[in-house]
């Protein structure tokens, strides 16, 4: 069993297919675990607001296995859909068993988790503990030290009927008002 790290991230129908996404994912990975879900500014594209999460959990799939079982999930959610409205799905591997360089095009740990704050806010909040094996620093420290300008904050979301986002998350840091 390996352990994964994901980042998922929609800005149409948002909570549908993120929704959708952590369902399959369900079927795919054992002992999954979600973190809180944030909305941001878009970054690198014009559209509206994302919501973003990370989850981890135990595969048995090789990483290839697992990349191309992500495109399937994306491609249901419409995410190849040649008349497509925004990202309906986006699932990404962040790191698969502390994993480090190219394979077969798939680069890891993925570069967006030190440039983004949409992916490593939810990896610290999730994993505070767990360190970045290419930089040997926690999650934690990391968001602790970053210096990344980009809008975001917690959003209330509930998945099989639970919260995934604390009200006292929510409540800490709420939607800034433009």
């Amino acid at each position: 069993m390996s352990q994964v790290f994901l980042g998922l991230g929609s800005n149409f129908e948002r909570e549908e297919h993120l929704r959708a996404g952590l369902d399959a994912l369900a079927g795919l990975l054992r002992d999954m675990r979600c973190s809180p879900v944030f909305e941001s500014d878009p970054v690198g594209i014009k559209s509206g607001p994302f919501f973003n999460l990370v989850v981890c959990g135990e595969t048995d799939l090789p990483l290839m296995e697992l990349d191309r079982r992500l495109k399937f999930i994306e491609a249901d959610n419409g995410r190849y859909a040649p008349n497509r409205k925004g990202l309906p799905l986006d699932i990404d591997v962040l790191l698969y068993a502390g994993e480090v360089g190219n394979f077969d095009g798939l680069v890891l740990p993925r570069a967006e988790i030190l440039k983004n704050a949409f992916v490593l806010w939810p990896l610290a909040v999730l994993a505070p503990e767990h360190l970045h094996p290419g930089e040997g620093r926690s999650f934690s420290a990391l968001w602790d030290g970053a210096n990344i300008d980009q809008r975001l904050w917690p959003a209330p979301f509930d998945w099989r009927g639970r919260a995934l986002t604390p009200l006292s998350l929510c409540e800490a840091y709420p939607k800034p008002v433009v």
